[in-house]
């Protein structure tokens, strides 16, 4: 018996991931393979499989230019991209001017960003609302950016600093000796170093702001032409839209086109995801 429970336990826990992951991926798949099925066929079958001959491709393709999802899938890949760009920049070099400089006050700085992680952002919306308005960036992809490169920050600073401290000084100093100023020695040598931390932050950061509505919401909602709108927004119209008209398989097809870039990205980085955590957590 005693020999036994080991090979118990280890078939408990394989049904009960093998259960969650069942429980994950369903739903996806569904969704996935209802974008391809008419309305008709999904009220009379919700969970069957689409039959062969009765597939609608266009479902995309009215979702894509009906739904205007080609507009706001530019408008999310432009935000988005500026937004993990410059919050990678800004947070890398505000990380190792706190990981590598002693200030009296840079320790109360460090502790203010990751006030950042721990207050909800959401808290200070009604300010950014006024604000952005009286700045003229309200329903604006520039506004939309500068609040999601400030909301990303704390997260940043508080992983590569992790990164910088682990670092030897000794590097620095051999650049410093072979005759790199300040920036050429945090750029060319130790920038390079922090690599897996990089790539973990703008992971991460990707996946926050494309799927981000809350903020998009409330600062871009007024914008009924659409420039600054992005696709959780788009989503969310459609979601209402069909609710009154029936239009379910469209409504799939915006699902599976907002989620695909999410998917390919963890799919394609997975190992760096999982490097970038473990070193982290070594490294802190």
């Amino acid at each position: 018996m005693k020999r036994s429970s080991p090979n118990i336990s280890r078939g408990l826990v394989i049904a009960v991931l093998a259960g969650y992951a069942a429980w994950v991926v369903f739903p996806m798949l569904w969704v996935a393979y209802s974008s391809l099925k008419a309305d008709a066929a999904i009220f009379r079958d919700a969970f069957a499989l689409p039959l062969a001959g009765d597939l609608h491709p266009e479902n995309y393709t009215r979702a894509w230019h009906e739904a205007r999802f080609g507009d706001y899938f530019f408008n999310s890949v432009l935000v988005t991209a500026t937004s993990v760009a410059l919050i990678v920049a800004l947070g890398a070099m505000a990380a190792y001017a706190l990981a590598r400089f002693y200030h009296p006050a840079g320790r109360a700085v460090f502790w203010l960003f990751l006030a950042g992680l721990m207050i909800p952002a959401q808290l200070a919306v009604i300010p950014l609302f006024f604000e952005l308005r009286s700045l003229g960036l309200l329903n604006s992809r520039a506004g939309l950016i500068l609040v999601y490169t400030a909301n990303g920050l704390p997260f940043a600073i508080f992983v590569l600093a992790g990164f910088f401290r682990s670092l030897p000084r000794t590097l620095y100093e051999a650049a410093v000796i072979d005759g790199c100023g300040e920036f050429a020695a945090f750029w060319r040598v130790l920038l390079p170093l922090a690599k897996p931390g990089l790539v973990t932050v703008a992971i991460f950061q990707f996946i926050g702001v494309w799927k981000e509505y809350f903020f998009a919401f409330m600062l871009v909602s007024g914008d009924l032409e659409g420039r600054a709108r992005t696709l959780p927004l788009g989503l969310a119209n459609l979601s209402i839209t069909a609710q009154y008209r029936s239009d379910y398989g469209m409504l799939f097809a915006g699902i599976v086109l907002v989620t695909i870039p999410i998917l390919l990205v963890y799919l394609l980085l997975q190992r760096q995801i999982v490097k970038g955590i473990a070193t982290g957590a070594l490294k802190g």
